[in-house]
């Protein structure tokens, strides 16, 4: 078997061990999106007159063959084939002949890469959104179970005004609501078909863009052939900003955890078995995977900044730099789902420890609301929070479920207000069941 573009002569050892990279062994990842697409390229062929209908099915045949080796993850991709679409190239023309040598008829490897990492992004988007969806929905959930449990509010670190946990569980809920919102915004951008754009300029043959667009259930297509190349990376890389807030988001809820569950808290209680231990200290039952989260946060950060880093000064036109954008990519896309599912697990199996909670609200927590109480009396707000703020000492306690009955405006304690939420992630839900839904269906209808 012999590379896409050999020709006479063998490349020097070295050169190809550094330019070929990890890039055969990424590419396991991109076989199936590789196979739809040569898929579409070839019923488009056919149709242009460049393939015979019993070239076609041989090729449907020999690339349905591949698909079933990859599924069992004996389909190999050596070095010498430098990446996944010498490799099934190679298969098949190993096996059905010389329709394997016309496969390839108007594409570049260029369009060919980018094609599968957008059909792939596609797929990970639906996943991503699917699980972020299922996080949202679980906090929103507990959210209202503990509306009524009071949390002390903070700022600084220090006792600030009284909360529940209700209200701090929603607001995740609600900002990763936010992050499906700009999901769906970016799933739009990437929802379009670069096929046939080739090497960047097109070719001189008459291939159909829009037909392969809806064999593999494209929205539209992206239209300039030139944009086509230069958008490789860059697309990736919103989808890493994207991930980026996300594990921002994930971050700062693992730091939370981890210290409303420390002894000297004891808000909320982690299970055993989402805990590990110290190899000296008997006693210890250590947080590791929130902590993990933390870390990996910046892991994420560093992926997208990596991938911009690369595209930002190329020239138009492919440049082989790109090839070093697809790693962080596809490793940004591993660490978010397995990061989500940290979290969910995390938050679906700890425990809320209501006296403890309860313990946070001293008298000093009601300090701004004896100051509106003042306020309400008609004294100033500066004079009633000098005279508050004087006579911290005087401060009686009070009941801490009524006291957060007390904020009764939306989106506060005494009325959390979901149903926006609520609806709005139901909204999204049925937008990604449908985008799937219609995926799925060409994807079955074109491998049919």
């Amino acid at each position: 078997m012999s590379k896409i573009w050999a020709k006479n002569y063998e490349l020097n050892e070295l050169i190809e061990e550094f330019t070929v990279g990890s890039d055969y062994l990424l590419d396991q990842e991109l076989i199936v999106s590789d196979c739809l697409a040569s898929t579409a390229h070839a019923v488009m062929l056919t149709k242009a007159g460049i393939l015979t209908n019993e070239e076609l099915v041989s090729l449907k045949k020999g690339i349905r063959e591949i698909l079933e080796i990859h599924s069992r993850g004996e389909f190999p991709i050596l070095r010498s084939d430098e990446d996944g679409h010498t490799a099934i190239e190679n298969y098949l023309t190993a096996h059905i002949g010389e329709a394997g040598k016309k496969i390839h008829t108007g594409r570049s490897r260029n369009d060919q890469v980018i094609t599968a990492l957008r059909l792939f992004s596609r797929t990970f988007l639906l996943d991503y959104m699917k699980r972020l969806g299922a996080l949202a929905g679980r906090l929103l959930s507990l959210a209202d179970e503990h509306k009524e449990t009071p949390m002390p509010g903070r700022t600084h670190m220090q006792i600030a005004m009284p909360s529940s946990v209700g209200l701090w569980l929603s607001a995740w809920a609600e900002e990763l609501i936010d992050q499906l919102r700009l999901a769906m915004g970016i799933f739009a951008i990437v929802d379009q078909n670069p096929l046939g754009s080739a090497a960047s300029y097109g070719v001189p043959l008459p291939l159909d863009r829009q037909m392969t667009a809806d064999l593999m259930g494209f929205a539209r297509v992206q239209n300039n052939v030139l944009y086509v190349n230069n958008s490789r990376g860059r697309m990736e890389s919103m989808i890493l900003d994207l991930l980026d807030q996300t594990g921002l988001t994930l971050s700062k809820m693992a730091q939370d955890l981890i210290l409303f569950s420390l002894p000297e808290f004891g808000y909320f209680s982690l299970p055993m078995d989402l805990c590990s231990g110290s190899s000296i200290m008997p006693q210890k039952k250590n947080p590791d995977g929130l902590e993990l989260l933390r870390a990996k946060s910046g892991t994420l950060s560093a992926y997208a900044t990596q991938v911009k880093n690369i595209i930002r000064s190329l020239p138009s036109g492919y440049n082989r730099d790109f090839q070093e954008t697809k790693e962080p990519f596809l490793k940004g896309c591993r660490l978010i789902l397995i990061s989500l599912g940290i979290m969910d697990l995390t938050i679906e199996k700890m425990s809320v420890n209501k006296e403890n909670l309860a313990k946070g609200f001293t008298s000093d927590i009601y300090a701004t609301d004896y100051a509106l109480e003042l306020v309400a009396g008609g004294a100033s707000f500066r004079d009633a929070y000098r005279e508050v703020g004087l006579n911290l000492d005087a401060l009686e306690s009070r009941d801490p479920v009524e006291s957060l009955k007390t904020r009764t405006y939306p989106g506060t304690t005494g009325n959390l207000n979901l149903s926006p939420a609520e609806n709005a992630l139901k909204s999204l839900e049925g937008e990604r069941a449908a985008i799937e839904e219609r995926i799925n269906g060409s994807f079955e209808e074109l491998l049919g």
